[in-house]
């Protein structure tokens, strides 16, 4: 009866801390989706032309009696778009963080977006390629040479694959890209006035066939990069301590890559190159969610579908009635956070 007892007593001093961290937990979950949902909000109500709620609800029920209700039809899929995009760019970014354990990690910085954007726009101007999934094969492809690339470049010389050199090898690959996607496109006029917006980065042209024919590649991706959670925890404390733990390094690295490179290539393939956001994301729901990648994920997946429509938003507004692309926004954005990162590990620290 006794030992009854102290078993109790003992469970109940365990758990109250622990249902403590899963009401905060839920909390922030919660918290996190509400601010989703009325950004979601504010996209489809506001633009070049304010919609109104009387409109706002006519049209959600598929009213399209005026120029506001069909105003918001058109919103509700560039929403739709930036949401999926901005989650597959943030899960991506903190997979790369996890595995590069580099805090400068990101598809912009290390290459992979350019070497998606370089991929599509070659399989156009030399390949006539004009479907979806042709481009989301083919900018899959691209971001999986560059991301071997720049591993292979930044492990060159003595310490391996050190954060920094990793940094500096995206920046002189993704910049070699862009030379050659420029070099591609200025000779072809055709190619050129039809993805020189794309090359910018935006979510204006969102398509709700497209998203779903892309959408098996985005789902992979986010279910390898979800499986190997527990595998990145591991990983943060070292190869040789993952490996003493029976983590299967060599495994984990491939199927998180692969799932982040699917992730990478198929928003470049809907969106453009986005940059920026796989870099802000992470480091901001560390600061609420906790390092561990089960939590950091999701967060990620949230917040960035939150700060890709902000970013939408702001674009439409505060040029109204012409829009700033996306990607232009989110590099205002991120560019001082870059900053602020490197200030703070000191660069040599890295």
């Amino acid at each position: 009866m006794s030992t009854t007892i102290e078993r109790a007593a003992t469970a109940g001093v365990d758990t109250r801390p622990r249902r403590s961290r899963l009401a905060r937990r839920g909390l922030g979950l919660a918290v996190l989706l509400l601010v989703l949902a009325l950004v979601a909000a504010a996209s489809v109500t506001f633009g070049a032309r304010h919609v109104g709620l009387t409109d706002l609800l006519a049209a959600l029920t598929g009213g399209d009696a005026n120029i506001a209700q069909a105003a918001v039809a058109k919103r509700i899929p560039r929403t739709l778009l930036a949401a999926v995009v901005g989650a597959a760019l943030g899960v991506a970014g903190a997979v790369m963080q996890g595995l590069t354990r580099n805090p400068l990690a990101d598809p912009g910085i290390l290459g992979v977006t350019s070497g998606a954007s370089l991929a599509v726009v070659s399989g156009i101007a030399f390949f006539g390629l004009s479907s979806p999934v042709g481009y989301a094969w083919v900018a899959v492809l691209g971001s999986a040479c560059a991301a071997v690339l720049v591993y292979v470049v930044g492990s060159l010389g003595r310490g391996g694959a050190t954060p920094l050199k990793l940094t500096l090898a995206g920046a002189a690959t993704s910049a070699a890209f862009s030379s050659l996607i420029s070099a591609v496109l200025l000779p072809r006029v055709e190619v050129m006035d039809s993805f020189r917006f794309w090359q910018i980065g935006g979510v204006g042209g969102a398509d709700v066939g497209t998203m779903s024919l892309l959408s098996p590649f985005l789902l992979v991706g986010l279910a390898l990069c979800l499986v190997t959670a527990g595998g990145l925890d591991a990983l943060a404390l070292g190869d040789d301590v993952a490996a003493g733990l029976g983590e299967n390094v060599v495994r984990t690295r491939l199927v998180a890559a692969l799932g982040a490179v699917l992730l990478c290539g198929a928003a470049t393939a809907l969106a453009g190159p986005i940059g920026f956001v796989g870099l802000v994301v992470p480091h901001a729901c560390r600061l609420v969610a906790g390092s561990a990648h089960r939590r950091l994920l999701p967060c990620s997946a949230l917040t960035g579908a939150t700060l890709l429509i902000a970013a939408d938003v702001v674009g439409r507004v505060v040029a109204r009635p012409d829009e700033i692309d996306v990607g232009v926004v989110t590099a205002l954005i991120g560019a001082p956070v870059f900053i602020a990162i490197v200030r703070r590990q000191k660069a040599r620290a890295l």
